[in-house]
């Protein structure tokens, strides 16, 4: 299976990201319904409040990556592909908060650095160096920020038909 990568990238103050883009409370019920609500150290609750999180920074980057799929391709290929190149924006990213001193990243999506998170046991997090809240989690709407910020449309996987492309959105707040 084929695929080619676009790189997104926009930026845009925090204070205007959060008016405009974050639903903690929204994004908070859509958290609750996914297997990975409190189970995942990434993913709410929080022992702290997501708008006081964004509070910290003043700018965010949005980075991101679309993946064009050629060719024929099953659900699973399209997956696989989705996580490598899920991996390589993380390592992007640390390599960007070190560039930027105080900055921190925001993955594409939940975290995925361990087999079994620890947080079911009560047991603190095996990377909190590498752990990063995804923008969905802080309540940010990442299907509008994509589309607004920078002229992606976002495509899901539907009965019967894969998308032609999927979208990776992670972020660098400083």
């Amino acid at each position: 299976m084929e695929y080619t990568l676009d790189r997104i990238e926009a930026g845009i103050d925090v204070e205007t990201y959060v008016e405009d883009f974050v639903d903690v409370k929204g994004f908070l019920e859509c958290c609750k319904a996914c297997p990975n609500y409190n189970t995942i150290w990434s993913c709410p609750p929080f022992a702290f409040h997501p708008l006081e999180y964004w509070g910290r920074y003043e700018e965010l980057m949005v980075i991101g990556y679309r993946l064009n799929f050629t060719g024929d391709r099953t659900e699973e290929e399209m997956t696989d592909a989705l996580r490598e190149v899920k991996a390589r924006v993380a390592e992007e990213l640390y390599e960007m908060e070190a560039e930027y001193p105080g900055s921190i990243s925001l993955s594409a999506g939940s975290c995925s650095l361990c087999e079994r998170c620890t947080k079911p046991e009560g047991e603190p997090c095996r990377h909190q160096d590498r752990m990063r809240y995804s923008i969905e989690a802080l309540g940010g709407n990442v299907g509008k920020t994509i589309s607004e910020l920078c002229g992606v449309e976002i495509e899901w996987i539907e009965e019967g038909k894969l998308p032609d492309h999927f979208v990776l959105v992670g972020g660098l707040l400083k």
